[in-house]
């Protein structure tokens, strides 16, 4: 890909703190799920100790080890939602930025031949959205950033790549995100399309790691 003419983003770019809004929602869900393992463990200690009230049972080794599955779930959750929780959505007129874990990357304008919004059902009333930057130049499979965003599918339109970037987005991020690239670049704008369940697949870990032999960043 091209870059523009400015290594960082315009002072005026619209701001989307993607990692904020999740982590306000995933980290005390999380410590919650932690919590209840640590008490799990706890739990486990006394038995194995001889310490517990009462008679051990079937259905309180089972309601222990739910718990403590339970602890490592979250710690599992937790240690994403972390992470990430700067992460954030610039869309300037030179292009769309993304910044995640310290690293710092741009999809330049100039190098989109379409942009569309994604959606399909999630759950029985929720939605998932995705942002499909399709481009006119060679993606980096391989970038420390943007890899995981790649992805190999039938296109929106004839003529159109089947390579794309996608950018997963949630229901209150979709509509500022959309907002910012209509205005920024209506002309590339390909409007927004209902796509079956799951459509926002998986990244391909397994060609990336014998790609870069094993390494994943």
């Amino acid at each position: 890909m091209s870059s523009p003419h400015t290594s960082s983003p315009a002072p005026d770019a619209t701001v989307i703190r993607v990692g904020r809004r999740s982590a306000l929602t995933g980290l005390p869900c999380s410590i919650v799920l932690m919590v209840i393992g640590a008490v799990g463990i706890f739990g486990v200690v006394l038995v194995a100790t001889g310490k517990q009230k009462g008679e051990s049972t079937v259905t309180g080794y089972v309601g222990l080890a739910f718990a403590v599955a339970l602890g490592v779930l979250g710690i599992v959750l937790f240690i994403p939602f972390w992470a990430n929780r700067r992460s954030r959505i610039l869309i300037d007129h030179t292009g769309f930025w993304l910044e995640k874990g310290g690293l710092q990357r741009v999809i330049p304008w100039n190098s989109v031949a379409g942009v569309a919004l994604y959606w399909s059902e999630f759950g029985r009333n929720g939605k998932i959205y995705s942002l499909e930057l399709y481009p006119t130049a060679t993606i980096d499979r391989d970038d420390p950033l943007l890899w995981s965003l790649v992805r190999d599918e039938e296109p929106l339109h004839p003529g159109l790549p089947r390579l794309r970037h996608r950018v997963t987005l949630t229901a209150p991020n979709q509509r500022p995100v959309a907002e910012a690239v209509r205005s920024r670049v209506p002309h590339i704008w390909l409007g927004e399309s209902q796509r079956a369940a799951g459509h926002i697949g998986r990244p391909d870990i397994r060609g990336h790691r014998q790609r870069t032999r094993g390494r994943t960043s």
